[in-house]
């Protein structure tokens, strides 16, 4: 690939020259964390689907930026009377990046590699109730589930759920092959990713030639790289202190929004003392999250007492069950035998929201005899020792899968929660397709895990993008960790 790389580093270097000239045909856009490779089937970093979904990668159904389910490589489908087969009937005409053509063989086998049983994906849990994947012919799939699954069409538009050319799987990760809007041209790692356009591409052509995805983990120098206008826009701008400036000034414009984050201050169950309940309560008590999203979101978020979006209409309010009580707190540190307190870890990632946020939540504890040592860690570090290898004591992460308490009924998930009762109720889940049915599970869910203290529930992320002013198309939610560059465009 090395005649791409030096085609797209010169094609980079123009660009720069050319300045505002470009600005009308490609865009680049901030982030604050680079992924750790760009295989959205084999992690759990946002940061992957942030540049992939949709642009590189699709998978049968897709998330729109209103948060609905619509067709995406499937243009239509059927389900059985008994609600266990589903029956895809596929775009024609579709070809992955390498030239290859897209079909049914090719949905059997990323599902198949998805589900498998040496599979990383890090949401295998999405494809358990599949049997069967068959290809028909090679336009239509045919899923068999070993019940009804409500939840299925939702499941299938997860990134972890995108269709992949089998002879790309050796090099996924760092030269990926799709079927989407965009192709991958150049990774500079700890620098910045390159897109073009795909001139191949099933669908509409997009509006842009290209896109460039600049990474800058530091708030300060992303507030200077936009004022310079260096970027086009910055999703997830991580510095909130600093959008009435942008609000302010005409160049720009700010896009407040909400997103599928639930931010949480994850919990080890199964690590002492957190595995008795008494001591997770207390550590619900000794949390002020309001003082937490004014100190470091500068007031931007939703407080919540559970691991459920606000703004989905089965959303319940659970706040009052664990209130902001010091009292409370210590008074079930003694009953739990820790009269003096105990010392435990607090493992920061780097997005401002756990920096900041950890430095008020260890203060917080502190002041109920709870010791907490602050560890600031990179993102891979993070997938390596907490999410991987579960040795923390507490961490603090925004959880932006879409709808995902389902991740509550697997007990080798990192938090390591194991009630059989609620890995029950959410096989009742995936059996009901009656909404109302659903709705009343879900908020039966929601309780569970309130009143089991899994984890300390902070506030739901907003979503605080900036950009130039003639940006057009960005998302203002984020029903998924997405940037969908086939929305975008410049205003003439």
């Amino acid at each position: 690939m090395a005649f791409r790389t030096f085609a797209v580093a010169a094609s980079s270097a123009l660009a720069l020259m050319a300045g505002s000239a470009w600005a009308k045909d490609s865009v680049t856009i901030g982030l604050q964390l680079e992924p750790p490779h760009l295989d959205p089937t084999s992690a759990a970093a946002q940061a992957i689907d942030s540049v992939v979904y949709s642009n590189i990668f699709e998978g049968l159904t897709r998330f729109m930026g209103d948060g609905s389910v619509v067709p995406g490589l499937a243009e239509s489908w059927e389900i059985s009377g008994d609600g266990t087969v589903y029956t895809f009937k596929l775009r024609e005409g579709v070809s992955f990046h390498d030239g290859s053509a897209m079909d049914a063989e090719d949905v059997k086998f990323s599902l198949d590699r998805a589900r498998g049983e040496d599979s990383t994906n890090a949401q295998k849990a999405l494809f358990e109730g599949i049997t069967a994947v068959d290809a028909v012919d090679p336009q239509t799939v045919q899923i068999t589930l070993d019940a009804p699954n409500g939840s299925l069409l939702f499941n299938l538009a997860w990134g972890d759920a995108v269709i992949v050319a089998p002879d790309s799987i050796d090099s996924i990760k760092t030269d990926p092959v799709g079927t989407g809007a965009y192709t991958f041209q150049e990774w500079v790692q700890g620098d910045r990713i390159t897109l073009a356009r795909n001139p191949d591409y099933w669908g509409d052509q997009p509006a842009l030639v290209s896109a460039t995805f600049k990474f800058i983990s530091d708030p300060t120098a992303a507030f200077a790289a936009m004022m310079a206008e260096d970027i086009d826009a910055f999703d997830n701008f991580p510095a909130p202190e600093n959008l009435p400036q942008f609000d302010a000034d005409p160049r720009f414009q700010v896009l407040v929004g909400s997103t599928e984050g639930e931010t949480i201050l994850s919990t080890n169950n199964k690590q002492p003392p957190f595995d008795d309940i008494r001591v997770r309560q207390a550590v619900a008590h000794a949390i002020d999250r309001q003082a937490i999203i004014d100190g470091a979101m500068f007031g931007y978020g939703t407080p919540i007492g559970t691991h459920f979006a606000p703004h989905n209409p089965a959303y319940k309010d659970l706040t009052g069950g664990s209130s902001f009580d010091p009292e409370k707190s210590k008074a079930l540190l003694v009953e739990a035998g820790f009269a003096e307190g105990f010392e435990t870890t607090l493992h920061l990632p780097p997005p401002s929201y756990a920096r900041r946020g950890g430095e008020i939540v260890a203060a917080q504890l502190a002041a109920v005899g709870i010791k907490a040592e602050i560890i600031n860690v990179e993102w891979a570090q993070w997938l390596e020792s907490v999410f991987r290898g579960k040795s923390f004591g507490l961490t603090i992460i925004s959880h932006t899968e879409p709808m995902d308490i389902g991740i509550y009924a697997r007990p080798e998930y990192y938090f390591q929660y194991d009630s059989i009762a609620f890995q029950e109720l959410m096989a009742k889940l995936n059996a009901t397709t009656d909404p109302d049915a659903r709705t009343a599970i879900l908020q039966e869910a929601q309780e569970m895990i309130s009143a089991d203290y899994v984890n300390g529930y902070l506030f739901q992320l907003a979503k605080l993008g900036v950009a130039k002013a003639g940006l057009q198309g960005l998302w203002e939610n984020a029903p998924t960790a997405a940037i969908d560059l086939s929305a975008l465009s410049w205003a003439e």
